[in-house]
């Protein structure tokens, strides 16, 4: 997911948030649900941005969707502009696009 940092801000691009289906992928549906519950804001046309306080519950989220097996590796890793400094309690989720 492509990823950048503004005033402690993370944010994460719209094209690149799962969307919930109705019907759907019951493990996609709960990535979905758990990513937007610890969002400070998530709506579909803009950018879904999460503050510095929930870093470490956005990393341990990350890293438990990507060990269950059910998503792939770009759905649960954060991408980050190559000149972006990435902060130490994401890197363990994070690359540089």
């Amino acid at each position: 997911m492509r990823a950048w940092i503004d005033n402690d801000v993370l944010y994460l691009h719209p094209d690149d948030v799962p969307h919930y289906k109705k019907g759907g992928s019951v493990v996609r549906n709960t990535y979905f649900w758990a990513l937007r519950s610890i969002s400070a804001r998530s709506r579909a046309d803009k950018p879904w941005e999460y503050e510095a306080e929930v870093w470490l519950a956005l990393q341990r989220m990350l890293m438990h969707f990507l060990e269950s097996g059910y998503l792939p590796l770009g759905e649960t890793q954060l991408e980050f502009p190559a000149d972006a400094t990435i902060p130490a309690v994401l890197r363990s989720v994070s690359c540089w696009q």
